[in-house]
């Protein structure tokens, strides 16, 4: 059996080792190092992928975030609600630019913000509200965007562990997840679905005005050298990054496909044992595409069973163990810890099993064996 890893990168970089190198070699040969053609053209073909007007690419998933709520005019003061059971880079873009952060509770079932909890939270402070496509499964968007309307609010879609997922609607149409709000974000750290060999990132809109003031932001405020419109920032995608995601969009579907398939497979080993709750799969489960395959262990000692897979050379991980409204940062007398019921449990509960493109029968298997060896 090959070596377990939580993303197999290297296996990954083998098949496609060739598309990749001759990518990358073009920017060599051409020392067009930033916003080079390899820029433009991983711009279009993601705009195509996703069916939005407007990609700006940028350094990292946080710049995205933070460069997004900049184009919006958002001032400092504004409230920003967003999850409380997420990454940090969601709460630390809204108070760095001194911003309100209102974190809220998130649903069991799919670990998404919850939408009784925004509803909750919304005062006339508010201006915007971040929603996490957490673990790759996309948040209600309906629900989110009939809130957003009905209050006069900006949608800011932090889609940094989703790019690939569907949303189907209520009417009915499918739309990628980062394309319903007024404006989405995402990573291409190495480990996401869609990740570079270094850092980069890109926001998305529909909204010519916004992508515009966007275009400006990352680029020092320019839109012709040494004339600055507006206050921005040094957030490009350089050309040897552009050209990794060159190769790598193309096998977007096909990488999506295999973690959800490696997702079946563990839920099929788990199915029905007393103390596992799996992610929920339906048949067609475009909305979720696996960036971390979480369970919830009830009953049992969690942590006992991360190590207890690590002595097995098994890795795995816990995301998140300190709920964002206890971290000495975003520490607030605001919050009251019977409004987070849910991110606490959660804490407690989840761990994440290895998953990535690679993953094979033997390795699944024996991840399964493991886990539910823990438990006799």
């Amino acid at each position: 059996m090959r070596k377990l890893q939580m993303v197999d990168l290297k296996s990954q970089y083998e098949k496609i080792k060739d598309t990749v190198n001759a990518s990358i070699q073009e920017v060599l040969d051409t020392n067009t190092y930033i916003n080079g053609p390899q820029v433009q053209k991983f711009q279009k073909s993601l705009e195509d992928y996703l069916g939005v007007k407007h990609v700006i690419p940028c350094a990292n998933g946080t710049d995205a975030l933070q460069i997004a709520m900049m184009g919006l005019g958002l001032e400092p003061g504004d409230e920003v609600i967003t999850a409380d059971f997420t990454f940090a880079a969601t709460v630390e873009v809204i108070a760095l630019l001194r911003l309100t952060p209102v974190l809220v509770d998130v649903e069991m079932d799919n670990m998404n913000i919850s939408i009784e909890a925004i509803k909750k939270a919304i005062t006339p402070k508010t201006k915007a509200i971040v929603p996490v496509h957490l673990f790759g499964r996309a948040a209600n968007m309906d629900a989110i965007m009939d809130i957003a309307k009905e209050h006069n609010l900006y949608v800011i879609e932090d889609n940094a562990q989703a790019i690939g997922a569907d949303f189907t609607g209520r009417d009915g149409a499918k739309r990628k997840v980062g394309t319903i709000g007024h404006v989405g974000a995402t990573s291409f750290f190495p480990s996401k679905n869609l990740g570079c060999y270094g850092d980069g990132g890109a926001i998305f809109t529909n909204d010519d005005d916004l992508a515009h003031t966007l275009r400006g932001i990352v680029n020092h405020g320019m839109y012709v050298r040494y004339h600055h419109d507006v206050v921005g920032v040094n957030s490009r995608l350089d050309s040897v990054q552009a050209a990794v995601l060159n190769a790598k969009l193309p096998f977007l579907d096909l990488y999506n496909e295999a973690r959800q398939n490696a997702a079946r497979k563990y839920s099929k080993g788990f199915e029905g044992h007393k103390n596992i709750i799996t992610p929920v799969i339906p048949d067609e489960c475009d909305w979720h595409v696996f960036h971390q395959y979480t369970l919830r262990i009830i009953d049992a000692n969690r942590d006992a069973l991360m190590d207890h897979l690590q002595a097995k050379g098994i890795p795995c991980a816990i995301y998140y163990p300190i709920p964002l409204h206890s971290q000495k940062a975003y520490l607030d007398s605001r919050y009251k810890e019977e409004d987070f019921p849910v991110t606490n449990q959660l804490v407690k509960e989840v761990i994440s099993l290895p998953m990535h493109t690679e993953l094979d029968d033997e390795q699944i298997s024996f991840i399964v064996d493991s886990v539910l060896e823990f438990f006799k």
